[in-house]
């Protein structure tokens, strides 16, 4: 079952303990809503939705939902959809659901807020800031989870989870092969990536285009009478980037090579470890399978599948049977390219609100 939080729900809430405080969560996509992660001393900083304060002690909160908009950078909406979830989850109460919103040069901006590039792959990549060049996009979350990885304001955190749907998905999937802080938060950290339209790939190989990368395959195949089933029958080869006149198929953030930004000094090999090693959950809708929402259509995006669900069936076999990634996938029913349908899903809900001691 999949419902929106109903505006009236927000008069219904039970209030809830904030440390020495007894106040309700913060549901609604407004300013009263609104943090700010800055950064060092100041005076950068990146604005956040949140459902409680990052910075105000609370023994009630067991958990975190971090989730990152799409290529809009609609972080209300998404911050909407996240609470309807937890709702739905009947987490309110015990997790934290934060918003950040990355913005770009030629958005609306408040006094010293963060900026990236606007277009192509900046923000969703661990980026450089052309106003900040010392801060990468992936800086944002690094630094959102020592807050609530932080047992002075939240003794009692067990879980985090990132998570980003579409273009958001591009961010987590390379957030999570690429950040420097997941082993040294001291809380338990996983990552669920939804329906991006391109992955790092750890190898220069790529799906032919037969079976279930042929494109009409590809794009028919959630009509199998057990469609949603993941789709294992996948080949890979070699990508013939002169006749497609895609040289740049490889290049960081659609492969390894030529990286730039907050992963410039990594290596291959440090990429391919943590990719593999950090517990990750990939969730493709059943019927993302048309050139919808901001479709990555470009060469190097079409040399990793006809659709977004063919593109994460085909990097998660990969992965798993190349690598030894043990990573789960998932195909959510009925959902298209949609965030709402995929996080207010009753087989998601335990994925993004995982269960703590």
């Amino acid at each position: 079952m999949r419902i929106a939080l109903p505006l009236a729900l927000t008069l219904l809430l039970s209030p809830i303990q904030r440390g020495a405080a007894t106040v309700a969560p913060c549901v609604t996509a407004t300013d009263a809503c609104t943090g700010w992660i800055v950064f060092g001393k100041g005076p950068a900083r990146t604005m956040v939705y949140t459902s409680y304060p990052l910075a105000t002690r609370n023994d009630a909160i067991r958990r975190a939902l971090i989730m990152v908009h799409g290529t809009n950078r609609n972080a209300d909406d998404y911050f909407r959809t996240a609470v309807s979830a937890a709702f739905l989850a009947g987490a309110l109460a015990d997790t934290i659901v934060v918003a950040p919103h990355l913005v770009v040069a030629n958005d609306k901006r408040q006094a010293d807020e963060v900026d990236w590039p606007s277009g192509g792959d900046s923000w969703r990549s661990g980026g450089m800031s052309p106003s900040r060049p010392e801060l990468s996009s992936f800086d944002v979350v690094d630094e959102l989870l020592r807050k609530l990885a932080n047992k002075s304001v939240f003794p009692r955190m067990e879980a985090i989870v990132v998570t980003g749907h579409s273009a958001g998905g591009q961010y987590a999937t390379r957030y999570a092969m690429a950040n420097k802080v997941h082993d040294s938060l001291g809380v338990p950290l996983t990552y669920v990536v939804a329906n991006p339209s391109s992955y790092a790939w750890p190898a220069a190989v790529r799906p032919l285009a037969q079976d279930d990368a042929e494109p009409a395959a590809a794009k028919d195949g959630w009509k199998m009478p057990q469609d949603t089933d993941v789709h294992t029958k996948f080949t890979y080869g070699p990508f013939d980037a002169a006749a497609a006149k895609c040289l740049n198929y490889n290049r960081w953030p659609l492969g390894l090579e030529n990286r730039t930004g907050y992963t410039a000094n990594m290596t291959d090999d440090q990429l391919k470890q943590q990719l593999v090693t950090r517990p990750t959950t990939f969730l493709v809708g059943q019927v993302d399978t048309l050139p919808l929402g901001g479709f990555d259509s470009s060469c190097a995006a079409m040399a990793q599948g006809p659709t977004r669900r063919s593109r994460g069936e085909a990097f998660v076999k990969f992965i798993r049977e190349n690598l030894g990634a043990k990573h789960p996938i998932q195909v959510v029913a009925e959902c298209g390219h949609n965030a709402r349908c995929i996080y207010t899903d009753d087989k998601v809900l335990p994925v993004i609100f995982p269960k703590y001691q």
